[in-house]
């Protein structure tokens, strides 16, 4: 991936909350935001900023591994690649050349329920990029061997990133396991065969189904007037076919019955534990006091699991969390790293001992007030940029349907409440609703126990 977004993905999205002792900071320009949807169905969001001339471009497309199957895993992660890859018009690797040399820059990211290409580019610039983007989406080439290049490329990274990696292993295998039935068990770098065996049919379905403009929001934000946007999205982007609807994703994963487990050998030095929860989508009214829990277990030194196991107990080198935010409920992780030549067991014992009393006693209003804090800094930090907001109104236009609930979020965050935190952590905390991933060194054979 040109940018790996998969454990950040809506970080930025979903850190807000306003500073309880002070009055919340007025957004500027907000009134001036405007969409257009053209009649080939793509939608088009433009929040104008002249602080700095320039601009900043997300398009969200609306294809992630959610929208694979047996067979054709890692599709939408594999035409992150080929965006980049040549047209009719231009040979591979020319769209970067032509971005840079008109002072631009890009990147990319594919995660479970979306594919995300960002430009940042000078005004200057603005007609190239237009016509750069038209014709990556209306003019694909599908050349045989750049594609088989591309699939070197692909199972390279994934050699690199979950192969030789014993956190990303471990990673992937908790997901296969925790979901028995939604496509949200697929590693979005795709499945080892099925790298080596899409077809081209797979592939031009796949772009003409999830490229289509119908499936997209292009979110532009920074140093330029709305009807500029409007004019040239005319010009460039409406001549491009809309395509049926992709298929609804229908599989709702049914209820988990008990804890599932996971246990590796491998090459390793330091011990691996992994708690994947059944979580909540990204739409979820309960989401904000779901992030605030997350903050408050695992957000910096000052958080529950860092002080009780890494500096109290010194059962973990580190402890991180993730919560997973889709369109469909995804997964409350906890990762701890523990200590070369310890015992993982007793790491997943103490993870349990301080999971459980939260979720059977809560939190205190001083962990609140910090995480609330931590939320309300990141967001205003972020939606201080063009770039935040780009992503923040892509996120909240793609998964909540409509980006003006962005700004009734520092509200939603605040009002959460110790009995809110407790609830969640009740709801999400179960051991019957989670999957455990264990790693260990092969020397240590099948030292890890059950917690």
């Amino acid at each position: 991936m040109r940018k790996f977004l998969q454990a950040a993905l809506l970080a930025g999205s979903a850190a807000t909350a306003a500073v309880a002792s002070a009055a919340p900071p007025v957004v500027p320009n907000v009134d001036k935001i405007r969409t257009l949807t053209l009649d080939n169905g793509l939608t088009i969001v433009v929040w104008p900023d002249f602080d700095i001339p320039n601009i900043a471009l997300y398009n969200w497309v609306r294809a992630g591994s959610r929208n694979e199957a047996p067979g054709i895993t890692g599709l939408a992660h594999f035409f992150e690649h080929m965006m980049f890859n040549g047209t009719s018009r231009r040979k591979p690797g020319e769209f970067d050349r032509i971005m840079e040399a008109s002072g631009g820059a890009n990147n990319a990211s594919t995660s479970d329920d979306v594919t995300i290409y960002m430009d940042w580019f000078p005004r200057t610039a603005l007609d190239v990029i237009f016509d750069l983007e038209a014709d990556r989406l209306q003019n694909l080439a599908f050349t045989p061997s750049v594609i088989d290049s591309e699939r070197d490329v692909v199972h390279s990274e994934r050699r690199l990133r979950v192969e030789d990696d014993n956190a990303g292993m471990l990673f992937e295998q908790v997901q296969s396991t925790a979901f028995v039935a939604h496509p949200y068990q697929f590693p979005t770098i795709g499945w080892p065969s099925d790298i080596r065996s899409w077809s081209m049919d797979d592939l031009q379905k796949f772009f003409r189904t999830y490229y289509a403009p119908n499936n997209q929001t292009m979110v532009f934000a920074g140093a330029v007037d709305p009807e500029e946007i409007f004019v040239l999205a005319r010009k460039h982007l409406a001549p491009i076919p809309r395509q049926d609807a992709p298929a609804p994703v229908r599989t709702v994963e049914p209820e988990q019955l008990g804890e599932r487990r996971v246990l590796i050998e491998a090459d390793a030095q330091t011990p691996l534990v992994q708690l994947a929860y059944k979580g909540l989508a990204a739409a979820d009214g309960r989401m904000p006091a779901a992030n605030l829990l997350m903050s408050i277990l695992t957000e910096g030194d000052a958080s529950r699991l860092h002080r009780v196991l890494v500096e109290k107990e010194k059962v973990a080198i580190s402890v991180q969390g993730f919560l997973q935010q889709g369109f469909d409920p995804g997964l409350f992780w906890v990762f701890a790293t523990v200590p070369s030549g310890a015992d993982p067991a007793r790491t997943e014992q103490m993870l349990n001992r301080e999971l459980e009393a939260v979720a059977r006693d809560g939190v205190t209003e001083t962990e609140l007030k910090r995480a609330k804090n931590l939320f309300a800094a990141a967001f205003w930090k972020q939606i201080g940029t063009i770039d935040g907001k780009a992503e923040l109104l892509g996120a909240y236009q793609t998964y909540h349907g409509d980006y003006r609930k962005l700004f009734t979020a520092p509200a939603d965050y605040e009002k959460v409440s110790v009995a809110d935190v407790r609830k969640i952590a009740g709801e999400i905390l179960r051991r019957s609703q989670r999957t455990v991933g264990t790693l260990v060194p092969k020397a240590a054979g099948t030292a890890a126990g059950e917690g």
